[in-house]
């Protein structure tokens, strides 16, 4: 996918165009319906929330998932190294073409985190592959990689069951009968917030509009968090640390020039070099609904 097309950003009077006409469609023809409440999204769209929601992929299960488990161990000091010697800083995930994805419990509003995607390996043929990260998650405030995120895509296909991470065979209640535990914490996002942000993504860097696909998917493709700083509530879990967990030591060089001082205000666009940031960002095409 990426790998065909390229994921230079769009500029802003092409992409315009093109979602303005995802307005049209997704909201019943009229380019000032509001998609959080078209009807004609509801009906293609009946697990759909307005809200920011998630689901288990089919074939999720954390039965399996400990963090003590040696697969988890080493699924986590891989990514561990990775960012350490390739992703230890945000100029470092610009210099190896990872895009800004930043996410929001609501328009406007941020979440205190980002992903960071990279559209090569999410248009690739490998999944679960730490060399290959279809995402990075870092903290806005300290300028710090936190974590990674696969994205279960292959050649940028939803793929759906996505492989589990591994399985354990265990007793059942009678000793004879052995049961199989597994370990595959994928979710998607079936609310608004993530299924635009995942369009907005499409859109800017996948030039979605060029074969017309224009409307807000109905979820994104499975996905999962392996968080590389202590997390409470396990290495595979869905939202990020607490921030006392992953604010560590500010990045004292972010790694690109900026005009603004990380010190003094949180990872955004307006922090970010202009050459990464797309003429249109997501509160720009809210606001055409």
């Amino acid at each position: 996918m990426s790998q065909k097309r390229g994921h230079r950003a769009i500029r802003r009077r092409t992409l315009l165009s093109a979602v303005g006409s995802a307005a049209g469609l997704s909201a019943t023809g009229t380019a000032a319906g509001n998609p959080f409440e078209s009807a004609d999204d509801q009906r293609r769209c009946p697990e759909a929330t307005i809200r920011p929601d998630m689901a288990p992929c089919s074939g999720a299960s954390t039965d399996g998932c400990a963090d003590d488990d040696p697969e988890t161990i080493e699924l986590r000091e891989q990514a561990r190294e990775r960012i350490e010697t390739q992703y230890a800083t945000v100029g470092d995930l610009i210099d190896r073409d990872f895009v800004p994805y930043f996410d929001v419990k609501r328009p406007g509003g941020s979440s205190g985190w980002s992903h960071w995607l990279n559209p090569e390996y999410i248009g690739d043929d490998s999944m679960l592959d730490p060399a290959h990260p279809e995402s990075i998650l870092v903290d806005n405030e300290s300028l710090r990689p936190i974590g990674i995120m696969f994205i279960a895509t292959v050649d940028g296909d939803s793929v759906d069951p996505p492989p589990p991470v591994y399985t354990r065979e265990t007793e059942g209640e009678d000793e004879t009968d052995e049961e199989e535990r597994r370990c595959s914490p994928w979710h998607y996002h079936r609310g608004f917030p993530g299924r635009f942000a995942w369009k907005f993504y499409r859109q800017v860097y996948e030039r979605d509009y060029e074969d017309r696909e224009l409307s807000v998917p109905c979820r994104t493709p499975c996905m999962m968090h392996v968080w590389t700083v202590p997390h409470p509530e396990g290495v595979y879990a869905h939202d990020a640390p607490p921030a006392e967990y992953r604010r560590g030591p500010s990045a004292n060089d972010p790694g690109f020039e900026t005009h603004v001082d990380p010190d003094e205000r949180q990872l955004g666009w307006e922090t970010l070099p202009d050459a990464v940031v797309p003429d249109l960002r997501p509160r720009d095409v809210l606001g055409l609904w």
